[in-house]
C-alpha cells in the first residue's frame, strides 16, 4: 500500500474475522466451539490451558484470561502474534486475505482511532451518541446482494470438466465458470448465493495447484463474510422435507452430490459451522428432520463434524459419515455410494 495513503482500520477490521486469523496462523483445528465461542490454548504466550483463551465470533473479539489478561480484535490479535505496530498488523492482514488495499484506505480525517479500553479487555464498546453506527458487516449484518453478474464465463474450462469431472448441465445449473478479467480474473468464478437466491459474493478458484504460496487457492471479496452463508441454502431447502439434507464442507464436493442425484446438499465453506449458520439450518429443519454430516476425512473435518454434530442434534436427527480412505472427499463418492449412505434415512 503506498505510505502516502493512511489505513482505515475499521474496513480491515470489517474485512477479515479471527476464524480466518486463527486459520492464517494453522490454529483453528486447535480451537473447541461452543455456541458463538472459540476457547483453547492462548497463542500470544503460548499457553496450554485449552480454556484460558477464548473469541467471541459474533463479535468478532478475543480475550486471554491468562498470562496476557488482554483482549481486543483481529487487529490487535495480529500485532500481539507479530510484535508490530497496529499499522504493520493492518497492512500485513490486506496482504494476507488479498484485500482491495483502495478499499481499505482513508484520508487522515476517516483513520480509525486507537483500539478502546473495553475493547482491549475484550469487551463490545459502548456506542458513543455523536459516533455514526458501525459497519454493517461488522456487526453481523446479512451480506448485501451484489448488483452485478459475471455472466462472461468460459463454461467448459478443463479444470472443470476434466479435473472436477463436472458435466455442463452441472456448471450452468451452478453457475460457475473460468473468469478472465476483473478481480477473479484467472479464476474460476463461484456465485455465492443467500438464503432468499440473491448472489452476495463471487469465491475464485484457482484452476489447479497454486504457483506458489502467495497465491492462495480460494480468494473472496474484501468485507465478504463467508461465516454468514451457506452455499446452495436457497435451493436445497425446496427439496422434500422428509429428505436428509446433506452438509460438506467444499464447494465441489456440493456441485458433485448434487450431480450424482442428491440436490439437497449444501456446503459451509470450511470445516467449521458459524452461529449464524447454525440458525440456517436451524430455521430450515425441525424435529423430524434428518442431516448427514460428511466432512472431509483430515483433522480438520474430523474435528468439525464432531462439534456440528452436537450442536445439530439439540433440534434434528444427525449422522455423521465417516469415510474409510484418509484424505477422502465426499465429491469423490459414486453415485451408487452415496444412494447407499443416505439410503434408508428418508
Amino acid at each position: 500500500m503506498s505510505k502516502s495513503k493512511f489505513v482505515d482500520f475499521k474496513a480491515v477490521k470489517a474485512a477479515i474475522t479471527m476464524e480466518q486469523v486463527l486459520e492464517h496462523y494453522g490454529l483453528l483445528s486447535k480451537f473447541k466451539r461452543s455456541g458463538d465461542r472459540l476457547s483453547g490454548p492462548c497463542p500470544i504466550h503460548k499457553g496450554s490451558n485449552p480454556t484460558q483463551f477464548s473469541v467471541s465470533i459474533e463479535k468478532n473479539l478475543w480475550k486471554c484470561f491468562s498470562e496476557c489478561k488482554h483482549g481486543g480484535n483481529v487487529l490487535d490479535f495480529i500485532q500481539k502474534m507479530e510484535d508490530v505496530s497496529i499499522l504493520a498488523a493492518a497492512n500485513k492482514a490486506i496482504e494476507w486475505f488479498h484485500l482491495d488495499p483502495a478499499e481499505m484506505s482513508a484520508s487522515s480525517e476517516e483513520t480509525a482511532e486507537e483500539t478502546s479500553e473495553p475493547e482491549k479487555n475484550g469487551e463490545i464498546p459502548k456506542p458513543k451518541p455523536a459516533a455514526g453506527p458501525a459497519p454493517a458487516q461488522e456487526n453481523g449484518a446479512p451480506n448485501k446482494p451484489l448488483q452485478f453478474r459475471l455472466d462472461k464465463l468460459e463454461r467448459q474450462h478443463p479444470y472443470l470438466i476434466k479435473e472436477r469431472g463436472l458435466t455442463l448441465e452441472t456448471i450452468v445449473d451452478f453457475g460457475v465458470g473460468y473468469c478472465a478479467k476483473g478481480m477473479m480474473a484467472d479464476r474460476i468464478a463461484i456465485p455465492i448465493t443467500n438464503a432468499d437466491g440473491k448472489v452476495v459474493a463471487y469465491a475464485g478458484r484457482f484452476p489447479g495447484e497454486p504457483p506458489d504460496e502467495n497465491t492462495p487457492k480460494y480468494k473472496l471479496p474484501p468485507g465478504f463474510r463467508k461465516s454468514q452463508e451457506i452455499f446452495n441454502i436457497d435451493r436445497a431447502v425446496k427439496e422434500p422435507a422428509d429428505k436428509p439434507l446433506v452438509i460438506v464442507e467444499g464447494f465441489f464436493d456440493c456441485m458433485k452430490i448434487h450431480q450424482n442425484g442428491w440436490r439437497k446438499v449444501v456446503a459451509l465453506m470450511g470445516a467449521t459451522m458459524s452461529a449464524a449458520q447454525e440458525e440456517l439450518i436451524r430455521r430450515h429443519t425441525n424435529g423430524h428432520s434428518h442431516v448427514v454430516v460428511m466432512l472431509d476425512e483430515n483433522e480438520a473435518g474430523k474435528a468439525g463434524r464432531e462439534d456440528i454434530a452436537c450442536r445439530l442434534s439439540k433440534f434434528c436427527f444427525v449422522k455423521v459419515h465417516t469415510f474409510d480412505t484418509p484424505d477422502a472427499e465426499p465429491e469423490h463418492l459414486f453415485p451408487e455410494d452415496l444412494q447407499e449412505i443416505l439410503e434408508g434415512l428418508r
